[in-house]
């Protein structure tokens, strides 16, 4: 006796158009992986002109410039916030694809990040806010050590911008504790 093989039916419905419409956001995840690119890029010319600036320039004092020290801090400290936009890139670029669009199967990959598992919109929302608050207090430090040729209106509102930030992040993650009970907050485990 044969058995015939059982034919999926898929529904043919507004909702499975619906459904299938997260993929348009393919291409924009693509398109961040590109601007991942152009960070690395960024990232190798600041390391350059530290590079040219400790070694191959050496000290040569110029008037009302910054000091040889303060200019490295203020490089390193570019160098910190490119990382960490490429870093915040790569949580929007995995997190995103894994939350909107599709599993993405590692088969417990040895590289795989650990907040990956438990990746949900909010988990997501509360990690992309303390990244921006990381992100915020590198301009900030950089406003403040440059505080002399900064005006007092710049620095304020950048504080004040800094602190929305930090008070959005504590609502977030507060927000992200009471939904913790709820059932329709679990993620499935990784299969």
């Amino acid at each position: 006796m044969s058995v015939t093989p059982r034919r999926v039916v898929r529904p043919k419905s507004l909702g499975y158009l619906m459904f299938a419409s997260r993929w348009l956001q393919v291409p924009l995840y693509l398109g961040l992986i590109v601007a991942q690119a152009v960070y690395v890029w960024q990232f190798a010319l600041e390391l350059w002109h530290l590079v040219e600036t400790v070694f191959l320039h050496g000290a040569v004092p110029v008037a009302n410039a910054p000091s040889p020290e303060v200019v490295v801090m203020l490089t390193v400290l570019a160098l910190i916030d490119v990382v960490m936009i490429s870093n915040l890139l790569i949580m929007v670029i995995i997190g995103g694809y894994e939350t909107f669009v599709s599993r993405i199967d590692l088969n417990d990959h040895p590289d795989e990040p650990e907040w990956l598992s438990h990746v949900n919109a909010n988990v997501l929302k509360v990690k992309l806010a303390t990244a921006i608050i990381g992100i915020s207090s590198v301009h900030l430090l950089q406003t403040f050590i440059r505080a002399q040729s900064t005006p007092n209106d710049k620095m304020m509102w950048q504080t004040i911008m800094h602190l929305a930030f930090v008070v959005s992040a504590v609502g977030l993650a507060y927000i992200d504790r009471l939904l913790a009970g709820s059932p329709a907050e679990h993620t499935r485990p990784h299969l």
